[in-house]
């Protein structure tokens, strides 16, 4: 597997205990559709590298502690400190309607309810306050907010992704 086979889990923050365990920040909607993991893929020098879960317990702020098999002392978990952890993407449910997962979108066609066709989505930005569609037309960029309100519809069969932009944001970029 590449590393486009696999999407963003999660961070490892900190050992726990005395016993090997390590409190890890879990990046994601529902932290519950995680508390079965078996395993995740570590990120150790750019190489991806399976890990298998003894024992996650989900706390609180998509908080959990994990404690990995063959990491039974503090000694052994200090070195997984600060790594990020990652699933297959194929872990993923499917998702139905206007939702989608970020990385399933790059390259639809962006077609604007009043302006028509814009551009293709080249990127998402996450920034902290909010993400971002990064749409490419010819030599130009057009950023327009990843917002319920403007998503009209997601087509998968034809790639696309029809929106209603606010009056006067593609203007801005055109």
């Amino acid at each position: 597997m590449n590393k486009d086979d696999f999407f963003y889990l999660g961070k490892i923050l900190k050992t726990h205990g005395n016993k090997g365990q390590v409190i890890v920040l879990l990046d994601v909607d529902d932290p519950e559709d995680y508390i079965a993991l078996e395993s995740v893929y570590l990120d150790l020098h750019g190489e991806r590298i399976p890990f298998f879960i003894k024992t996650l317990e989900l706390k609180h702020n998509r908080k959990a502690v994990i404690q990995f098999q063959d990491f039974d002392s503090i000694e052994d978990s200090t070195s997984l400190t600060g790594l990020e952890m990652y699933l297959p993407v194929t872990t993923l449910p499917s998702l139905k309607g206007n939702q989608f997962y970020y990385h399933e979108i790059i390259g639809f066609e962006v077609v604007d309810e009043n302006h028509g066709n814009i551009g293709v989505i080249e990127d998402i930005l996450e920034l902290p306050h909010q993400s971002l569609f990064q749409i490419r037309n010819g030599e130009k960029e057009i950023l327009i907010p990843v917002v319920d309100d403007i998503i009209q519809k997601v087509d998968r069969k034809k790639k696309q992704l029809l929106i209603k932009a606010p009056e006067g944001l593609i203007e801005i970029y055109l």
